[in-house]
């Protein structure tokens, strides 16, 4: 099985969109851009490291070119059985699984971004990462500190992150070195997320997610604050909400994703973070990072391996090889099939499949109908899958 992970706050660099703006995906930029009314353009091309530390910055476009390249590999065919996000991640990983949509999931990250923003800079906080010690020894460290000081990110083992006030950071990263951490390292962040700290933006957020439409996710999505699989939309509210004041469950859920059966691991978006925690964590899985469209490359070359060497799953619901295809929707609205067609019809490229809000779905392979993945009158949102194809 197939998992899509991917990154959150802080794996963002300076010009970190430039390779992808002669790519087809690119036009998700200028979507994004008119959807939360920000020139994100600007910031992916031009914007310095300062200025993309910001919060309301670094999170708006982690999470676009995020979507970017997961837009880029959906092209491929290649889909996931599971997907996970850290922290700002989940929202791409409700993207991926279509639970939320593009224009709505940009609209709450730049909302969040700024709600985190404006309470960091109303309570004076920081992070730092403590390296080799046990979890519960952490957790022992933050409990000896006479002040406001918590785990925020179990992110592999031996790497736990703390934050809280300046000083109870400070503090409780000596006591860990005294209980035997070989390292406790302040992270360049300008607030201590995923604490009590956050607490006025986490009633912002609250806010901005009533006013969205959450769908049940089309395969299970990871949630952070308790490392498990979701798949209904009336919880992803709450739990989104609650995340910013919950310590992300990182490891746990890498434990989890491994214990349904999950062997490869692919990150979508800058960085390799998560590669890297997932290869600390778990000794024996595959694991790839996609940032660049050379990357996507990469990663149709590791699914053929995987499905020749016979680690591929059968029947529908598993990964897309790259035998297969999917034709997703051109716009958001209701779908209509083609009456004609049904399972193992022939379609040409060109050919239309339905129509989306009056639109014409039309489908850039040749293949065999395998199966309709989106229902007559189903409210659909723009690049979501509606068919899926085999190549002949």
């Amino acid at each position: 099985m197939l998992a899509f992970t991917f990154p959150g706050q802080g794996s963002q660099k300076p010009s970190m969109g430039s390779e992808w703006v002669d790519h087809e995906s690119w036009e998700l930029v200028d979507e994004a851009s008119q959807a939360c009314g920000r020139d994100i353009s600007q910031l992916l091309l031009q914007a310095d490291a300062e200025e993309l530390k910001q919060t309301r910055n670094s999170q708006l476009t982690t999470f676009v070119l995020s979507m970017v390249v997961l837009d880029a590999v959906e092209r491929t065919g290649v889909a996931p059985n599971l997907t996970a996000g850290h922290s700002l991640g989940e929202y791409s990983a409700l993207c991926a699984s279509g639970a939320l949509s593009f224009e709505d999931a940009v609209r709450l990250v730049a909302e969040r971004g700024e709600a985190m923003q404006v309470a960091a800079d109303e309570q004076d906080g920081t992070m730092a990462a403590v390296l080799g010690l046990d979890d519960d020894l952490v957790v022992t460290a933050c409990a000896r500190v006479d002040g406001d000081v918590w785990v925020a990110n179990y992110n592999a083992p031996g790497q736990v992150v703390i934050a809280g006030s300046p000083a109870a950071v400070a503090d409780a990263g000596e006591k860990a070195k005294e209980l035997g951490a070989k390292r406790a390292m302040g992270l360049p962040v300008g607030g201590a997320f995923h604490t009590p700290f956050m607490a006025p933006a986490r009633d912002r957020l609250r806010k901005a997610l009533a006013e969205v439409e959450v769908r049940a996710p089309a395969v299970p999505v990871l949630a952070n604050v308790d490392a498990s699989p979701r798949t209904d939309a009336e919880e992803w509210p709450q739990l989104l909400a609650s995340q910013l004041c919950s310590p992300v469950q990182w490891r746990q859920s890498l434990y989890e994703l491994q214990g349904m059966g999950c062997s490869t691991f692919v990150e979508l978006g800058p960085g390799t973070v998560l590669t890297g925690m997932a290869k600390r964590t778990l000794k024996d899985a595959n694991t790839l990072s996609v940032a660049t469209p050379e990357d996507v490359d990469t990663l149709l070359a590791a699914v053929t391996d995987l499905g020749s060497s016979g680690q591929a799953g059968n029947g529908a619901g598993e990964h897309l090889y790259v035998t297969e295809r999917l034709v997703v929707s051109p716009c958001a609205g209701i779908f209509v099939p083609k009456p004609d067609l049904s399972d193992k019809h022939l379609v040409n490229v060109g050919d239309v499949v339905g129509w989306v809000a009056e639109e014409e779905v039309r489908s850039p392979f040749a293949g065999i109908l395998m199966e309709f993945m989106a229902l007559e009158s189903e409210r659909v949102t723009a690049r979501q899958p509606i068919a899926w194809l085999r190549t002949r």
